[in-house]
């Protein structure tokens, strides 16, 4: 290679030197700032292809995306001084690349971490100290992440230069010296709470069958009382043929009055009946005229 070839090679190997050095691309999924010996110059670089001054700037990357913060189980103590093991973790973006960058040390996210863990520590802890074993476990869980969320945002946001997304709660683990008391405090809720719908039940039922046994007297007493009426009426009609009968032919239903009599007085062959024969009951026996 002569000495033209191996200037235009040197000179292609320093090109690449220095567009390497002067261009950068950020992504979508990124932020970045550009610092000049250290001080901020740019906090709002856009995505794209971009240039800068060898040595003299330097670009910081941030990811722009969602991230996890996930840690250990930490204890946190109830209203009651009720232990609980709680494992949970925490949603958040960087929102502000300036304040994240002088927070952090550079932008170490280690340090975002330790920073973040403590506020999330610290507001757990008030939350958690202000609630039951109970409400916690089971009946105040969404108010309790909600409020955290809220609070956490407040006290990070400027200071850290993030914005919380969600704190969700994974587990609540119960100390042995916790659960029994726990669990018998919630079976106990739960035997009262079944005790108050079986007594509303029996009060319900015995109202139902209360107006039940009313309305079956009252029905009864009204048919009784038709029963009665109609009965009265059939008699009074009954009685009104009768005396019309009578009226009309006294001496014929006379007669058929004596016949039903001896019919019922001689109803068995065994009857025996002792009556002297010039008595009004043989009247029309005696005689084949019947006078």
């Amino acid at each position: 290679m002569g000495r033209l070839g191996l200037f235009i090679v040197s000179a292609v190997v320093i090109t690449v030197v220095i567009l390497a050095n002067t261009l950068y691309i950020v992504t979508d999924r990124e932020t970045a700032i550009k610092l000049r010996f250290g001080e901020i110059i740019d906090s709002s670089i856009e995505p794209g292809l971009h240039f800068k001054v060898p040595i003299l700037h330097t670009i910081k990357k941030f990811d722009e995306r969602v991230l996890t913060l996930d840690n250990l189980p930490q204890p946190y103590f109830t209203a009651e001084k009720k232990r609980l093991i709680v494992d949970y973790f925490v949603k958040w973006r960087i929102t502000n690349d300036e304040q994240f960058y002088i927070t952090t040390s550079g932008g170490q996210l280690s340090a975002l971490r330790a920073l973040l863990t403590q506020r999330a520590d610290e507001g757990l802890r008030n939350q958690f100290g202000t609630r039951s074993v109970q409400e916690v476990v089971s009946g105040e869980r969404d108010e309790l992440m909600a409020n955290l969320t809220t609070n956490l945002n407040q006290t990070v946001g400027d200071e850290l230069g993030i914005e919380v997304i969600d704190v969700r709660i994974k587990k609540i683990e119960l100390p042995n010296e916790v659960n029994d008391s726990v669990y018998n405090r919630m079976r106990t809720e739960r035997e009262r709470l079944a005790q108050e719908l079986r007594a509303q039940g029996n009060e319900i039922a015995e109202e139902l069958r209360a107006t039940a046994d009313k309305e079956r007297t009252i029905i009864l007493a009204n048919a009784y009382k038709i029963s009665e009426e109609l009965r009265g009426e059939g008699d009074a009609t009954a009685a009104n043929i009768y005396a019309d009968a009578f009226n009309e032919d006294p001496e014929f239903y006379e007669f058929t009055r004596s016949l039903k009599a001896y019919q019922m007085s001689f109803k068995n062959k065994s009857d025996v009946l002792l009556i002297d024969p010039d008595s009004d009951f043989f009247k029309y026996l005696d005689s084949s005229k019947g006078n």
